[in-house]
């Protein structure tokens, strides 16, 4: 995990946080730097000047102090991570879907859901035994059975 202005190089990211006072977030959240959200590096710089994104359909000009605000996660660096099941995580926890597995009809029930590839999860809660679980995933609400959730490999965050 890096922050943008760490980035010496032009990709596709997740975004992963963002840290600093509340004024900036809550401006950043207006914009809908969010964590979960993908964002594209058109330029780095090198220098004080500030960085070139593509975010939601707009290009944007980001300062090198914003950026060093802003944690992110190459989304094709997921060769070299350590995946474990969703059914493994807590109440509280984040994770980023890596991959599927299990029939072809369950993999796209949960593609229908949304449980796509790089998006950004956390835990809501948990049942008291332990079955279903709920996830905030892309703005709302989803419940999984545990033998669901066993299906859905993810890097913890």
């Amino acid at each position: 995990m890096k922050t943008l202005a760490e980035l010496n190089r032009r990709g596709n990211y997740i975004i992963i946080g963002v840290k600093g006072d509340h004024k900036l977030t809550k401006r950043l959240s207006e914009m809908g730097i969010i964590a979960g959200k993908s964002v594209t590096v058109i330029a780095t710089s090198s220098g004080p000047m500030g960085m070139m994104i593509y975010f939601q359909g707009q290009r944007l000009a980001i300062s090198k102090e914003v950026a060093e605000k802003i944690s992110v996660r190459n989304i094709s660096d997921d060769d070299d991570v350590e995946l474990q099941e969703l059914a493994e995580l807590h109440v509280g926890e984040s994770g980023i879907v890596v991959k599927l597995v299990g029939s072809k009809q369950l993999r796209k029930r949960l593609l229908d859901m949304g449980l796509t590839r790089g998006t950004m999860l956390k835990i809501n809660q948990i049942a008291p035994l332990g079955d279903p679980i709920e996830l905030l995933i892309r703005g709302y609400k989803l419940s999984l059975r545990k033998a669901d959730a066993q299906s859905i490999m993810i890097e913890k965050v």
